[in-house]
């Protein structure tokens, strides 16, 4: 039998009015990928924050044993000593910083006070190569992709030495092929004799490259479920997480009625904000019809994100030209502002960064793109925001106590509800959602695809820009498919398949 590197023994973890962890008990093998899995607000990270000493020992009860030794960790340098490195979400690396600072950033080689910047950068390299990179550790972080940044993570965590491995979403933000690299790469570094955990939504991943899966459910570990003893189907861990079998993904629409265009753009081309000469968005034209959702899909660099934000009051690009139609009529929208009088929201991929004001409470984000709704004489009338914040909260089934919660204290999937409310508010007519669902699970998924449907239903448009072809197939009546910023293809979606749309993007490469 293999020997137990971590055991997590009835840990649980108290916040100010919520218990995020509720005796949860986890083992993991020396050598095994392990997979946490779990419904947004379930407990996974938390878990991990007390494991690395980002909660520190006496701030929760339980104990961590962790090659048979009980460790009381203060510090996140506490954890990395042992050997256990964790890799968030939200990458930490400096962008002006060059590969090899980034590496070392606090782990500095050197003597005497004194870096070594010939030992940092061969060290790095090295590195480097064990992680398939062929960069230079002299590259600056800002020059690589979100991809290869990944990668610099994991080389960055290989340099402290790791021996578990924690993985939090690590491909939430990398399109398929940077995703199967990674997950390569995890699977190289087991058979080398590493332990991971790996956090993730993507239940195919999960199912690909973990041995055994630890399911979360409101707190509480539900399940392990063994690769070797039980046959894992991603139907099989949805039960264990949301509590019953979600049969069908995505919901469907009864009594459709797709209206007339309202919506239109025409030979749409836009350049790079810092680099004029280069052209990301190629003579597109596109419409949306009432009732209707319009799906986007495009790899990575495609240039789908880049046409959206151009589209919602140019918040993006420079020499912007094109025609944009609104109900047959041309219009010319100068600024976000303009965009918005006209009845058009663009719901970001980037919540944290850009859609939301985390130490805010729920009811000011709710209200933010609106507020001359809740301003009489221009003056915010608090009764009137706190009513707006708790009926969007019950309509859009937002788990919170209160609408005073910080959005910042919310799951991810709260948090995209408390972004999305925040738009419907606006009473937009056309919806530019982009990546709607991104680093949400299944349940949560569920909910907002709910939502789509309930805005068309109202006679609404929606254009969904999404990275995961099931979630485009699933959920548009008919898909523009873009590569290298242009449209390559056009597909209703009764005809649309995966096989004919990744067709259409590798065709229009080979002819670029």
């Amino acid at each position: 039998m293999a020997k137990i590197l971590l055991e997590m023994k009835n840990i649980t973890k108290t916040f100010p009015g919520v218990k995020a962890l509720d005796n949860v008990n986890l083992q993991v093998e020396e050598g095994e990928i392990h997979a946490l899995v779990g419904e947004n607000g379930a407990g996974k990270s938390t878990l991990m924050n007390v494991l690395s000493g980002i909660y520190p020992y006496g701030t929760y009860e339980g104990d961590i044993i962790y090659d048979g030794e009980v460790c009381n960790f203060n510090t996140i340098k506490d954890s990395e000593e042992k050997g256990i490195v964790i890799i968030h979400q939200e990458l930490a690396l400096v962008p002006y910083m060059t590969i090899g600072e980034n590496m070392f950033l606090g782990n500095e080689r050197g003597k005497k006070g004194a870096i070594d910047w010939n030992e940092t950068y061969a060290e790095a390299d090295k590195y480097l190569k064990m992680v398939g990179l062929s960069e230079s550790s002299r590259t600056l972080v800002k020059e690589l992709g979100t991809g290869k940044q990944q990668m610099v993570e994991i080389a960055k965590a290989l340099a402290k030495h790791a021996k578990l491995l924690i993985l939090d979403e690590p491909t939430s933000s990398l399109n398929e092929s940077d995703s199967k690299a990674l997950l390569d790469l995890m699977l190289k570094f087991k058979k080398e004799g590493m332990t991971s955990i790996i956090i993730s939504h993507k239940l195919n991943e999960v199912a690909y490259v973990a041995d055994k899966i630890t399911v979360v459910r409101d707190g509480s570990t539900i399940e392990t479920l063994d690769k070797h003893t039980t046959e894992i189907s991603e139907d099989r861990i949805i039960k264990g997480m949301v509590g019953r079998e979600l049969t069908d993904r995505f919901p469907k629409r009864h009594d459709v009625k797709i209206g007339d265009i309202n919506m239109e753009v025409d030979n749409w081309t836009v350049y790079h904000p810092l680099y004029p000469e280069r052209k990301v968005v190629d003579n597109v034209s596109l419409n949306v019809r009432k009732g209707e959702v319009v799906g986007i899909y495009g790899l990575m660099g495609a240039g789908r994100t880049e046409l959206a934000m151009s589209v919602f009051g140019h918040a993006y690009g420079t020499g912007i030209s094109g025609t944009l139609k609104l109900d047959g009529k041309e219009v010319h929208l100068k600024n976000i502002k303009d965009a918005i009088k006209h009845k058009i929201a663009y719901v970001t991929e980037d919540r944290k960064g850009n859609g939301l004001v985390l130490s805010n409470s729920i009811k000011i984000n709710t209200t933010l793109a609106n507020l001359d709704s809740i301003s009489p004489n221009k003056i915010v009338d608090p009764d009137k925001e706190y009513q707006v914040a708790v009926e969007y909260k019950e309509k859009l089934k937002t788990k919170t106590p209160s609408v005073e919660q910080k959005v910042g204290n919310l799951s991810g999937g709260n948090q995209q509800k408390v972004l999305l409310a925040k738009w419907m508010f606006a009473d937009p007519d056309v919806l530019i959602l982009d990546e709607p669902t991104r680093g949400i699970d299944v349940g949560a998924k569920y909910e907002i695809y709910c939502i789509i449907n309930d805005l068309v239903a109202a006679g609404k448009s929606v254009i969904m820009i999404s990275s995961e072809l099931p979630e485009v197939l699933g959920m548009s009546d008919r898909i523009y498919i873009m590569n290298e910023g242009r449209f390559v293809g056009e597909l209703n979606a009764e005809e649309a398949t995966q096989e004919i749309i990744m067709s259409n993007i590798l065709k229009s490469g080979e002819g670029a």
